[in-house]
């Protein structure tokens, strides 16, 4: 874990809180918050962008990553938001309480971490009637899957030229996130399906076109 760290040290200093991918699908997960939200938990929250938005629809905000840098970024970003607290801790290390969380949320952060050790942790950890809530990578297979990456390209660079104002993200950035996917590894889709029926039974499992799938999996 401490090459992830040193990665996302580094990337922490190029964040720009523009447009990605990945808060591409905020949105979609919001949707899923359980009303009257309590407490609810992000682990790998970067530079807080989700949880800031998380914090607007619950009473209180716990927001994990590895990354001191990126909590530090963070935290300059939500000094107004007295209901979010930032933590640096590794989620599969630290005490975790069991059914405390009314929504647990997690983005771009499982395929750091051995998957379904990391899934039954995050599981265990939402309280009966709360959620958790999932985006992360997934591996192409198959003709399918190489078509609709071709689209992705083209979609993803339109969004960003339209949000960000260019095609591509800066040259330092593009570098670090190259150097920093050297290392990554994913599920494919069928693998991810597998895991949630033997451990999330009756998840909302969706792929989707910017090389992300959700779940979401209430505790009922």
């Amino acid at each position: 874990m401490s090459a992830i760290e040193k990665d996302f040290d580094r990337l922490a200093l190029l964040d720009d809180d523009g447009w990605t991918q990945n808060n591409h699908y905020h949105r979609l997960l919001l949707r899923h918050v359980p009303a009257n939200c309590s407490n609810a938990l992000e682990i790998g929250c970067g530079t807080g962008a989700f949880s800031r938005r998380l914090a607007e629809r619950a009473q209180h905000v716990v927001a994990l990553d590895l990354s001191s840098e990126m909590i530090r970024v963070a935290r300059s970003r939500s000094e107004n938001l007295e209901n979010l607290e930032y933590r640096c801790a590794d989620v599969m290390a630290g005490d975790l309480p069991r059914e405390s969380f009314d929504c647990v949320a997690t983005i771009a952060t499982l395929h750091h971490l051995p998957f379904r050790a990391a899934i039954v942790r995050l599981k265990d950890s939402v309280k009966p009637g709360g959620v958790l809530l999932v985006i992360d990578l997934f591996e192409p297979a198959g003709l399918q899957d190489a078509l609709l990456n071709v689209a992705a390209m083209g979609i993803s660079g339109s969004l960003r030229l339209i949000h960000n104002g260019r095609l591509k993200p800066p040259k330092a950035v593009r570098a670090a996130w190259e150097e920093h996917g050297k290392t990554d590894s994913y599920p494919t889709m069928h693998e991810v399906r597998a895991l949630c029926a033997e451990i999330l039974p009756g998840a909302q499992i969706r792929q989707h076109l910017l090389w992300r799938y959700s779940i979401v999996w209430r505790n009922n």
